[in-house]
């Protein structure tokens, strides 16, 4: 059973589909925790800009289409990580291979597991992946839910590949998907927008430009950190920071009003959700 991803070999190898944001963090990921150069095979248009980012890899692990790819190759796992765009041609091209003993592991925004059985048979083996895009600094948090067809073998390998970049998280209900996707897919652009605000505001205090944004940017990220390493809770430790009467406290009155942050990030969340629903129509 494979645990360990230094024990993929070129026989059976990991063949990704699109390295873009996501894929080029999961395959530094992987190369990062002793994947064998010679067991990863990659797909993508932009061959010029992926070997610059991969100059350890052979010119062999580089392909522009599937159809460069011998028919034979019996991947152990497919990763697609391509726009929902190009997905249905990516399939089509990807149906001719023998993929009884692979896995596909799709980390592409919007399509359901069934959209992957319609189009490869649903004797496939298929695990849906959200990430978020702090798996390209090995902070992320990446949520997997797969198919009756996936055996636990195939999540173990699955679990493995994406624990190089993240922490990895199973759901059996898919429908939560869409929840994930709000919260944990999107998040990361709600804690940039609150950096951007907080920086504003210094401004408007008077604060010189540089200074508010970098007083944001390591409050914000001194705090997440804070919170990792914490047995706390975020409302311990935000209660922890707030003396009665003090600056903090007269803050919070304005943001935990009733009108305040939690209603407009369950009204953004909510939007999220749905926005994500209609796309995997």
């Amino acid at each position: 059973m494979v645990n360990n991803v230094s024990t993929i070999t070129s026989n059976n190898p990991v063949l990704i589909i699109g390295c873009g944001r996501i894929g080029s963090a999961i395959l530094s990921g992987l190369l990062d925790n002793g994947l064998k150069k010679s067991a990863v095979s990659i797909v993508d248009p932009y061959l010029d800009l992926i070997k610059s980012k991969f100059k350890v890899l052979p010119d062999k692990a580089f392909n522009n289409s599937l159809d460069n790819i011998n028919k034979s190759l019996n991947p152990s796992i497919v990763i697609i990580a391509v726009k929902p765009a190009v997905m249905d041609k990516t399939l089509i091209d990807l149906k001719p291979f023998n993929l009884t003993k692979t896995v596909i592991l799709s980390v592409a925004a919007g399509k359901m597991l069934k959209y992957f059985e319609d189009k490869l048979g649903y004797e496939q083996a298929i695990i849906r992946g959200m990430p978020n895009t702090p798996i390209s600094v090995g902070e992320g948090i990446t949520v997997c839910c797969s198919n009756d067809k996936t055996t636990q073998k195939q999540k173990k390998l699955c679990n493995s590949l994406l624990r190089t970049v993240s922490s990895v998280e199973w759901i059996k209900d898919e429908s939560l998907m869409d929840a994930v996707t709000a919260l944990s897919g999107s998040g990361p652009a709600y804690l940039f927008y609150l950096v951007e605000a907080m920086a504003s505001a210094g401004e408007a205090l008077g604060l010189p430009t540089k200074l508010s944004q970098k007083l944001a940017s390591e409050t914000i990220s001194g705090s997440v950190a804070l919170l990792k390493k914490s047995k706390s809770s975020a409302t311990d430790l935000r209660k922890n920071v707030t003396s009665p009467g003090g600056t903090t406290s007269a803050a919070l009155e304005v943001m935990m009003a009733e009108d305040g942050l939690a209603k407009i990030m369950r009204k953004a969340m909510q939007q999220a959700k749905a926005r994500s629903k209609e796309l995997a129509q």
